[in-house]
């Protein structure tokens, strides 16, 4: 997990990269008016009546629109609400006003003037050309959610102390505050500045929502002790640690992600739990020697894939009775059911439904095992060579298999589970052409 640097966030100015619409010139009927000049209109009153202030947390949702078209929408653009600090009005009547008119549960819309947004909350440097002078801008807004900075902290350490209560933990907290629980104890050499650890862990939420794990990566990450790397307090309780050592790690927010939390993963003030196990501790020197000699066996081992890439490709076309000639590239082209629709042409929008293996048999990916067609524009590019021109081959209703060679396909590359120097099959069925 990388470590996070402390930016300068503008919580709108990103959503100028989504959408932009065009304004509207015509007198705002069923609206009010700030004495500021906002105009807004509000669509469903909550019985709430905390308005949010400068400084606090707020989660809504919003959306955007030119006349009728739709330009934004944080459901379907994100996938969910927008969470953001709420910070000082740019300019007289801006959106950041209105969000204040309102409590939790309220909808709004809201009429910003454009060049204002463009030049000030978006800090462009000037309005877009296509945008005209005076226009405005309709923002639409549910708010969901009001919390204060004390109030968050606040939270943070009811949640921590039940943890600790419900867990039995009883160790004291470092000065800083981390809370360090060793299950089992290392030996070997101290972890200091300089020196490559390599470890497992895994990183949740304390309700147990879990954020990352190494294992899922099944192995573990290496990284270089006392350069950034992670949390303070990640970095405090590994240097804690000596190799085979497992701990766990309870790092309040002050050590970890802090008030801005990390995006959508980590929220504001969020205490972070770890479980790490220290696979190993090297010198620089160990270090050094160790990725040398991976480098010197991963080139051996692509040399040899290289050189064994025709032997293997002989044996296999014997194995199967493959008899068909290659084309003038190398792809071997089987066809198994002619097809009797369209033919594939380059330009043209191709569906196929796809299995494809390796020499040896093993499955790397496959259309029909999620049940989901693949489509793609022929002869662009956007798929390796072979698949070009196999399925050119094709009419739709046909099915092939394509023997596909390295230099088709990802050459010298490793390709997730896709080793270099590999021929790949694939039975390929061409099911549309538009």
């Amino acid at each position: 997990m990388k470590s996070m640097k402390k930016v300068v966030f503008n919580p709108l100015g990103w959503l100028l990269v989504i959408g932009i619409f065009w304004g509207c010139t015509s007198k705002y009927a069923g609206f009010d008016k700030t004495s500021t000049g906002l105009y807004y209109k509000l669509y469903k009153v909550s019985q709430d009546t905390i308005k949010p202030k400068i400084g606090d947390w707020v989660s809504l949702n919003m959306s955007y629109k030119y006349k009728d078209s739709l330009l934004f929408d944080s459901k379907q653009a994100i996938g969910s609400s927008l969470r953001f600090k709420l910070p000082p009005s740019d300019f007289s009547g801006d959106l950041y006003e209105g969000i204040r008119l309102l409590s939790k549960g309220d909808s709004a819309e809201f009429i910003i003037n454009a060049d204002s947004l463009f030049m000030k909350t978006f800090q462009q440097n000037k309005r877009p050309a296509f945008i005209d002078s005076n226009s405005v801008i309709r923002f639409y807004i549910t708010l969901i959610s009001v919390d204060s900075p004390d109030k968050l902290i606040t939270n943070e350490v009811e949640a921590l102390n039940k943890y600790l209560t419900e867990q039995k933990i009883t160790v004291p907290p470092t000065p800083s505050g981390l809370y360090y629980i060793e299950t089992q104890a290392g030996k070997g050499i101290a972890i200091d500045s300089g020196k490559w650890v390599k470890a497992h862990f895994s990183v949740s939420l304390i309700d147990g929502k879990q954020i990352f794990s190494s294992y899922d990566r099944g192995e573990p990450i290496s990284f270089e002790y006392g350069k950034q790397f992670d949390t303070k307090g990640f970095e405090e309780g590994v240097g804690k640690m000596k190799k085979s050592g497992k701990a766990k790690l309870i790092v309040p927010s002050i050590l970890a992600f802090g008030e801005m939390g990390r995006g959508a993963i980590v929220p504001p003030y969020a205490t972070i739990l770890y479980e790490v196990e220290v696979v190993d501790v090297l010198t620089k020197a160990q270090y050094d020697k160790e990725q040398a000699d991976i480098k010197k066996k991963t080139e051996q081992k692509i040399k040899d894939a290289k050189n064994g890439e025709a032997s293997l490709m002989k044996k296999y076309l014997k194995d199967h009775s493959i008899t068909e000639k290659p084309t003038s590239s190398g792809l071997y082209y089987i066809e198994k059911a002619k097809g009797t629709g369209p033919k594939a042409m380059t330009g043209k929008k191709v569906k196929v439904h796809y299995t494809g293996t390796l020499l040896n048999g093993t499955k790397f990916d496959s259309s029909k095992d999620r049940n989901q067609p693949f489509d793609f524009e022929l002869g662009k590019g956007q798929v390796i060579k072979g698949w070009d021109e196999g399925v050119a081959m094709m009419n739709v209703g046909g099915k092939a298999i394509l023997i596909i060679p390295s230099n088709l396909a990802y050459g010298e590359r490793d390709v997730q589970s896709i080793p270099a120097y590999s021929t790949l099959v694939f039975e390929v069925e061409l099911l549309e052409v538009k």
